[in-house]
């Protein structure tokens, strides 16, 4: 503050060769700041513009575009509080002049930053080369939390410029921070699990996810408070944040493509020829449409079973939300081609032998007084 009395001081001797006359100082001073900012504007921001432009990241474009009215504006306040401190207006009226002409800078210089944020964020959201955590689903995240610091600190330097004690009111709002987190800690851990869900991206809007309560369907809203799932049987399950988070989450879409692998597995009567079986499951998978071709369908024989030998029929399909309709069409021809060749498919039975009646020995030998002994009928 003391070099900043100093310079003007020296500035106001520099006008002594005009006479005593302060309203001719404070003129000049105006004139001669306009002229600069103009010059500022129109010549300097112009031709960083222009050299802005041949850069290959338009970040910079945007920069000067909303970056040369501020400091246009700023150049004539300064101006403004040379020519008035020059002019020795009374200290009340100054007291007052000085703290608006820095509040309407300061209000200027933060729709600047809310608007440069706002570009910035977008251009890192769709960058994914480089922002794994910030994307399209965490923007407006991110956009709310630049905007609430960006507001609290210029809330903050405009009150400081009109003498205002910040102390107390950051020791109320402490207090009352930490009775509205114990009044509303569930949706604190709620807003907490969703920040992290959107951060980390688990899953995101269109996967089809299921959950460790057996629960399964299309992922159709991830908020703040709690993330919504839509069934098959069109029902919208919505689950908190703070569960989702804590919990297994099994992700059908995830992965580098939506391709899911279904498997189907079929069991053939004991003494069946498993080489027709084997050519007739695959020449099954091979003729469903709906199975990918790359990567080709597979039979395996896995197991031998309790009745019958196990076949897996294994082929991937384009959405999860397919699978349930191709195992039925899948299963429908197998049981058909399977009739055409009468290759049997078992159902499980079992075969009791009795190797002796109990009690035959002791009605064999007339034992009367054995509990299982049979009596002979004259």
């Amino acid at each position: 503050m003391q070099n900043w009395q100093a310079w003007q001081e020296s500035l106001i001797q520099y006008f002594s060769f005009l006479d005593n006359r302060p309203l001719l100082h404070a003129g000049l001073i105006l004139f001669g700041t306009w002229v600069f900012a103009w010059i500022f504007d129109r010549v300097i921001v112009a031709v960083a513009r222009r050299l802005a432009s041949k850069t290959e990241t338009d970040i910079d474009d945007h920069l000067f575009d909303l970056m040369h009215r501020p400091l246009f504006y700023s150049i004539l306040v300064f101006g403004l509080s040379l020519a008035t401190h020059v002019v020795h207006i009374p200290n009340e009226i100054y007291n007052i002049l000085f703290p608006v002409l820095y509040t309407v800078l300061l209000l200027m210089w933060t729709m600047f930053l809310l608007k440069f944020a706002k570009v910035m964020l977008r251009k890192m959201a769709f960058n994914q080369r480089h922002f794994g955590v910030l994307h399209p689903q965490t923007l407006p995240l991110f956009e709310n939390l630049a905007l609430i610091v960006i507001l609290v600190l210029s809330v903050y330097y405009i009150l400081s410029s009109w003498d205002i004690d910040m102390t107390a009111w950051l020791a109320s709002a402490g207090i009352v921070g930490i009775a509205v987190g114990f009044a509303a800690k569930d949706t604190l851990a709620n807003l907490f699990s969703g920040v992290f869900i959107m951060a980390d991206a688990p899953y995101k809007i269109g996967d089809y996810i299921v959950l460790e309560t057996g629960e399964r369907g299309e992922v159709t809203n991830i908020g703040l408070r709690s993330t919504r799932i839509l069934t098959r049987d069109n029902i919208e399950v919505t689950v908190p944040n703070s569960v989702m988070g804590n919990t297994k989450v099994i992700n059908e879409s995830g992965g580098p493509s939506t391709q899911y692998r279904i498997r189907t597995r079929v069991g053939v009567a004991y003494g069946s020829d498993i080489d027709l079986a084997r050519s007739v499951l695959q020449s099954v998978a091979d003729n469903e449409i709906d199975i990918c071709t790359n990567p080709p369908p597979v039979v395996r024989f896995r197991t031998f079973g309790g009745s019958s030998l196990d076949f897996d029929v294994m082929g991937w399909i384009t959405e999860p939300a397919l699978r349930g309709r191709i195992i039925d069409k899948l299963n429908t021809e197998i049981y058909k081609k399977f009739a055409e060749h009468n290759i049997e498919i078992p159902y499980h039975k079992q075969d009791v032998y009795i190797k002796e009646f109990p009690g035959r020995n002791n009605a064999q030998t007339g034992d009367h007084n054995s509990p299982t002994g049979l009596e002979e009928t004259p």
